[in-house]
């Protein structure tokens, strides 16, 4: 979005930062909008900050100074301020479908930085069952084939992953909670 709009990038985790960082930035952003430059500010688990940090979003979204996208796991009606989110744009992304997941974990066998000293033979039953078993979840899907591969069948270097080898890995359903 950033490069497509021509605008400086910033990110942050809501995690690790600080008032003081939040100041810092947006003091940043402001003196980039005088300049006509404008700041897409990305700030992870937003729902992590409390009143007092989400609040110093506040005169900077109202003046332009950011476009703010916040991302986060929880409900934004209940975690994000009203005065913040009333001047948000809220967008739910759904749960990825079996056939989106097993399309993520066939890219992360060809990936050639995924396995780099290993040829990972999967079978598609294999595929379909954590794809499945990840229940709408990409990261889950993914750590689900690393610790496949970390307990494959290993012949020097290639590891094969059968649909039986995973169900012992895969007896717990992943549950979501909203």
């Amino acid at each position: 979005i950033a490069r497509q709009t021509k605008a400086h990038f910033v990110t942050f985790s809501a995690v690790t930062s600080s008032i003081k960082d939040i100041r810092q930035l947006m003091q940043e952003a402001e003196q980039n909008r005088e300049y006509g430059e404008r700041t897409i500010c990305f700030i992870d688990e937003i729902h992590r900050f409390n009143k007092a940090q989400q609040d110093a979003f506040l005169p900077f979204v109202e003046r332009g100074s950011i476009t703010l996208i916040g991302a986060t796991t929880e409900n934004p009606s209940f975690e994000i301020n009203a005065a913040l989110l009333s001047r948000c744009k809220v967008f739910v992304l759904k749960s990825l479908t079996t056939a989106d997941l097993a399309d993520v974990v066939k890219r992360a066998l060809r990936h050639p930085a995924a396995f780099p000293s290993l040829h990972v033979d999967c079978s598609p039953d294999a595929i379909h069952l954590i794809a499945q078993f990840a229940n709408g979840d990409a990261r889950i899907a993914l750590n689900t084939l690393e610790m496949a591969v970390l307990n494959g069948h290993r012949d020097q270097q290639t590891v094969t992953i059968t649909a039986d080898d995973l169900k012992q890995l895969i007896n717990t359903k992943s549950l979501r909670y909203d």
